[in-house]
C-alpha cells in the first residue's frame, strides 16, 4: 500500500472535510488517505462519502477530540 495522503480538516465544518477528501479521492482513485476531523458529522460524512467510492474506512480516536480516519481500498 502507498503512503496515504494526509488531510487535516480538522477544524473546518461540513461540507469542508467531504470536500477536501472527494477532491483527493478524484486525484487518486486508489490511493490511500488519512483524514483528521474534530466533530461527529464531519467523520460520519467523510466516512459514507469514502465507503460509497468503494474505500474501506477504519476511525482511530485521537487526543483533544480528533479523529483519525484511515481511508484506503
Amino acid at each position: 500500500m502507498s503512503t496515504p495522503r494526509t488531510i487535516d480538516a480538522s477544524g473546518l465544518s461540513c461540507p469542508q472535510p467531504v470536500l477536501l477528501f472527494l477532491q483527493a479521492a478524484k486525484a487518486d482513485p486508489d490511493g490511500a488517505f488519512v483524514v483528521i476531523v474534530d466533530n461527529e458529522a464531519s467523520r460520519e460524512n467523510v466516512s459514507r462519502a469514502a465507503r460509497t467510492r468503494g474505500f474501506a474506512v477504519e476511525p482511530q480516536d485521537m487526543d483533544g477530540g480528533l479523529c483519525r480516519l484511515n481511508i484506503h481500498k
